[in-house]
């Protein structure tokens, strides 16, 4: 059984690499010297150091075992290669808010680096889905909880 693709730029790959060997090099071994001093310290039922080590030991594991699975099943979007006559995963937008009459900038990518704090959203959120495939000057329809939103397409570049 195939999952779900997870679409990827270039930069959200080596990110989730390094992530992946830092996990695994060197946040592993400094949770195994924690586990090895706390179990020196004798009583292991009343040791909240060991405990705590324990605990950090089980979210390092599910965090390699979730990237894992992710780096599997990945897609990776070549940026260089982008077509900006539509809005596609590795552009740029520079979109208008039609009711704010503000300008807005994202970098469209795969929900495994969406980031809206960086001005990174997903093609697989309500702004993302709706700006794919549209050209520069196409206004577009969102459907969001507060009413459609409306936004014109102004620029379509590459991110990198």
């Amino acid at each position: 059984m195939e999952g779900k693709k997870n679409i990827i730029t270039y930069e959200g790959l080596k990110k989730l690499e390094d992530e992946l060997h830092d996990l695994k090099v060197v946040r592993r071994a400094e949770v195994a010297q924690k586990i090895k001093e706390a179990r020196e310290q004798g009583d292991l039922s009343e040791n909240a150091e060991y405990d705590a080590a324990k605990d950090e030991q089980r979210d390092i594991e599910a965090r390699i075992e979730d990237i894992e699975k992710i780096l599997k099943n990945v897609e990776v979007v070549d940026e260089d290669e982008v077509d900006l006559e539509t809005i596609n995963i590795g552009c740029k937008v520079k979109i208008r808010d039609m009711e704010m009459k503000q300008d807005l900038e994202y970098k469209i990518v795969g929900s495994t680096e969406a980031n809206i704090l960086k001005g990174k959203i997903s093609n697989e959120s309500p702004v993302g889905k709706a700006l794919l495939g549209a050209k520069k000057g196409a206004t577009v329809k969102v459907e969001t909880q507060f009413g459609v939103q409306k936004y014109k397409v102004l620029e379509i570049e590459r991110s990198n």
